[in-house]
């Protein structure tokens, strides 16, 4: 019997309520999604990031993928989601801006993850711009 494809899952993990602000911008962008997961690390005291990030696991299936948004690339959070890529679904990207989370969720649920992220990766590079010098360097341009 062929093993059947999974789902592709999103996990945004931050420190304090970045995550949410995260998901409220895809909401509005995107619309709501169901496959959508957050965590917002150091916000209630009572409920401990690893508690937060296995109810996570527990919902992503063999077969499933799941791609993580972690916000700081050595940073407490990002640190203890490393355990998680031991599994081969399991895709940690960290440093993220929202333009790539768009990209990648928005990516053909058949591309292979690994491209759809090394792509999203260099778009969202060219997101980041200095945009008093980019206004600056056209309007100089301009009068060329």
């Amino acid at each position: 019997m062929e093993k059947s494809a999974g789902a592709r899952k999103f996990l945004v993990a931050t420190h304090g309520t970045f995550a949410a602000g995260i998901k409220s911008s895809l909401d509005i962008i995107i619309g709501a999604m169901d496959n959508v997961f957050l965590i917002q690390a150091y916000v209630d005291d009572n409920k401990s990031i690893e508690a937060e990030i296995n109810e996570v696991m527990a919902q992503v299936a063999d077969n499933d993928e799941l791609v993580v948004f972690a916000d700081i690339l050595g940073g407490s959070v990002t640190n203890m989601l490393l355990q998680h890529t031991l599994r081969p679904n399991v895709h940690i990207v960290s440093g993220f801006n929202l333009p790539l989370v768009i990209e990648i969720l928005m990516a053909d649920a058949d591309d292979q993850i690994e491209e759809v992220i090394a792509s999203a990766i260099d778009n969202a590079k060219e997101q980041m711009v200095y945009v008093n010098k980019l206004i600056s360097t056209q309007t100089g341009n301009e009068n060329d």
